[in-house]
């Protein structure tokens, strides 16, 4: 390892030549309180700027060890302070330091969830901070001079704010620490209560704006049903009082614009943990959730979808479905099966975005065609039956058909922004339409799932996978775009990078043309569970600054790879 002396000789040694010669940088700097390691040095001014890490020796640091000592409080500390980070680089970044990207420092983005990521990590060697910097250049000629400065007046002064406990509100550390905890604790009680799950009085779930996830202003608080109210003892701090939505089949209804989506939204979210002060801190539901939805158009492989649809015209066979362009209702049966597959434990639905035809047939359109000339059997007839011979919950935002009513286990009216439980009110109706009981004997179809062997996407001439991240719709790789759109709970561009880096990683070291995609995916998270999310990301290479995605992306990633191959067995 060289000196920080050696780094600034060098720089001055550069000065002026061409951009090429930054490359001789490449290395690792002792900087006394911390280490530099110069990674990877961008080609060109106007390429990806170039990928840097510092490590802060747990000498230097401070932190005890009690902030980091169990996984939870780990990766919220890691993420606060990735936030700080972040904030320091932009109150000290100097942009237009020359062409292109010069001067530019980015490291991951963040948003209002907490996840694990590899910008900002809690290693055996120390506190390890992984960003990016555009190396300064006139033209293509290199400006020493500028780099010298990002380099030993700007990097200091960010680190000396970022990375040592001295210099935190040691306050606003131990506040995160308590919510991460309390957060962990809800989380295991919906496994121990029976509960799919909990939001608490005073959350705030509408958010800023469409294009905002932060929290409303003066918006009406969420305040549970009586009927529905528990509470959490929670670890720090006075017990939670919330609502409880527990297993089985619950019903979001009430008129337009009351905040029936609003509401399935927060649920949705909830699978992860969110920072302080978003206002879901303590909505948390079924890490496993998974919205599913209409998707015209998508591709679908070897999927059994014979519990939904079957004798199609032509005799195509279902239970070895195949499609490059689905429909809105077989995109929605395939969403099914496939997060079945996944070992989804709750499915959230909402009618604005699912097929019709999918979603309901009433008894007056059954007269007309019987069910031997309809080759779509309706969620309807299927939704009590994957609870009670699969044990999958569904949360549905209804809000035009009665037909729900009669499946229910639990009915929510949202009125004015407040839920009210309105499930004895549902009952009494049932009765009166004489629909009571309609659904309890419908049951979920023995079907035996597709042996789904993933065969692989062929490499580009360099042997490998090219990846990149399109904004928060979907994935290049090499020349295959997947598109993730309709993935509702990706969380951000990070996620989209650690899907693709996961699914780069399944290419190179698990699909083998033999292992279903269970078992690819299966494998994947094992290795990130023993080593972390840096397992599957190539030394170095950390463009993009993943930040960990959910097994149920993996698969929603896999099964939308439409040049991927596939065979059934």
């Amino acid at each position: 390892m060289l000196s920080m002396y050696d780094l600034k000789k060098k720089l001055t040694q550069l000065d002026r030549k061409s951009y090429g010669a930054y490359k001789e940088l490449t290395g690792s700097y002792d900087f006394k309180d911390y280490l530099l390691f110069i990674d990877h040095v961008q080609g060109d001014p106007f390429a990806a700027p170039s990928r840097l890490r510092i490590c802060v020796p747990k000498s230097k640091h401070g932190f005890p060890a009690g902030l980091f000592d169990s996984r939870c409080k780990k990766y919220a500390l890691e993420d606060w302070l990735l936030r700080i980070f972040r904030q320091n680089i932009l109150n000290g970044e100097r942009r237009n330091m020359g062409s292109g990207k010069s001067g530019v420092i980015t490291t991951c983005p963040t948003g209002q969830e907490v996840l694990e990521q590899i910008a900002v990590v809690f290693g055996p060697e120390g506190l390890e901070a992984r960003f990016e910097v555009g190396f300064p250049a006139r033209g293509r000629s290199i400006l020493a001079g500028e780099l010298d400065t990002i380099l030993f007046d700007i990097l200091p002064e960010i680190v000396r704010r970022s990375f040592y406990y001295q210099n935190l509100d040691s306050a606003q550390i131990q506040k995160r620490m308590e919510l991460a905890e309390n957060q962990r604790y809800i989380r295991g009680e919906l496994k121990k209560r029976g509960l799919v799950a909990f939001v608490a009085d005073g959350a705030v779930l509408p958010r800023e704006s469409g294009v905002s996830d932060r929290p409303m202003k003066k918006c009406v608080p969420f305040s549970s049903p009586e009927s529905m109210r528990t509470v959490m003892e929670v670890p720090h701090g006075q017990p939670i009082v919330g609502m409880a939505v527990k297993r089985g089949v619950t019903l979001i209804a009430g008129g337009g614009y009351h905040g029936k989506s609003t509401l399935l939204r927060a649920l949705e979210s909830g699978v992860y943990n969110h920072i302080l002060g978003d206002g879901r801190e303590y909505v948390i539901t079924d890490e496993t959730a998974l919205k599913v939805r209409a998707e015209d158009g998508r591709s679908i492989a070897c999927v059994n979808l014979s519990p939904f649809i079957n004798h199609l015209p032509g005799g195509q066979d279902t239970a070895d479905f195949v499609s490059e362009n689905a429909s809105g209702s077989t995109s929605q049966a395939a969403d099914i099966i496939e997060g079945i597959e996944a070992g989804t434990g709750v499915f959230l639905i909402d009618e604005d975005t699912s097929a019709t035809n999918f979603m309901i047939r009433d008894t007056v359109m059954a007269e007309l065609v019987d069910d031997e000339k309809e080759p779509i059997t309706p969620f309807i007839r299927r939704i009590r039956g994957l609870y009670q011979d699969l044990g999958i919950s569904s949360v549905i935002v209804v809000g035009s058909s009665g037909e729900y009513l009669a499946a229910a286990d639990c009915v929510l009216q949202l009125e004015n922004y407040r839920v009210k439980d309105v499930t004895k009110k549902a009952a009494m109706i049932c009765r009166k339409w004489q629909m009571e009981g309609r659904y309890e004997g419908e049951s979920f179809p023995s079907y035996k799932s597709v042996r789904r062997i993933v065969k692989g996407l062929p490499t580009d001439k360099y042997d490998d996978y090219k990846i990149k991240v399109q904004g928060t719709d979907g994935l290049l790789i090499n020349k295959e775009t997947v598109d993730l759109r309709c993935l509702e709970q990706i969380a951000g561009c990070g996620q989209m990078a650690s899907l693709g880096y996961m699914m780069r990683y399944a290419q190179k070291h698990v699909i083998d043309g033999r292992k279903t995609v269970v078992e690819v995916v299966n494998e994947v998270f094992e290795v990130i569970e023993k080593k972390g999310l840096a397992a599957v990301v190539p030394p170095g290479y950390h463009a993009g600054q993943p930040a960990m995605a959910r097994r149920q992306e993996l698969f929603g990633c896999l099964n939308r790879c439409r040049g991927l191959r596939w065979s059934a067995r």
